[in-house]
């Protein structure tokens, strides 16, 4: 049995809504002016609606009170989440400022898992479909590549450290008079293959 609310969901479930169809041009005014502030949602549905009119576009495209007010929900949702990524990218960034690439990268990586993970648990109730389970799980193999990139390159760049410091103590060794041997043994200690 379908109740009044199952009646008005079902006919826009999967449709973009008015926004979405909106030209990039005349929708780029409309994010500007929701980001700016400076007019009131009222005087900005009038200042669109008349674009829409300009551009020629059918009447059933203008944007009603209700359409722009859920638009602009939605964009604040999405700005307060940057925000407060923003704010945490910089709490851990002054955190981690003089900590190796590789711990900041493996940061990245894991909250970028986090997010994904919390976008297929959708806190909607709604099951994730099959193309986000898909494009989720090129997210994950994008993710692990990554992280195998960045775990590569750090050791390569341990190693470089390790043959210029054991190089540079082969030197100061060597000038200060150790034997053949001895500077050998160091060189290999210093590169872990003693």
């Amino acid at each position: 049995m379908m109740t009044a609310a199952n009646k008005t969901d079902s006919p826009t479930r999967g449709r973009r809504s008015k926004v979405d169809l909106l030209p990039d041009d005349i929708r780029k005014i409309l994010d500007s002016g929701l980001r700016d502030g400076s007019i009131t949602q009222i005087e900005l549905l009038d200042e669109i609606n008349a674009l829409i009119k300009a551009a020629g576009l059918p009447e059933d495209q203008q944007l009603s009170r209700a359409g722009i007010n859920r638009y602009a929900t939605k964009m604040e949702a999405v700005g307060k989440s940057l925000r407060e990524m923003r704010e945490i990218t910089q709490v851990w960034t002054a955190e981690l400022g003089d900590k190796p690439t590789g711990e900041v990268t493996k940061l990245i990586l894991e909250m970028a898992r986090s997010q994904l993970f919390k976008a297929l648990l959708n806190e909607d109730g709604e099951a994730a479909d099959v193309g986000m389970i898909k494009d989720a799980m090129l997210a994950v193999q994008r993710l692990e590549s990554a992280a195998m990139a960045s775990h590569k390159r750090e050791k390569e760049i341990r190693k470089l450290f390790a043959e210029e410091a054991a190089n540079t103590a082969e030197k100061v060794a060597k000038s200060a008079g150790l034997t053949a041997d001895a500077v050998s043994l160091l060189k290999k200690e210093i590169l872990g293959i003693a």
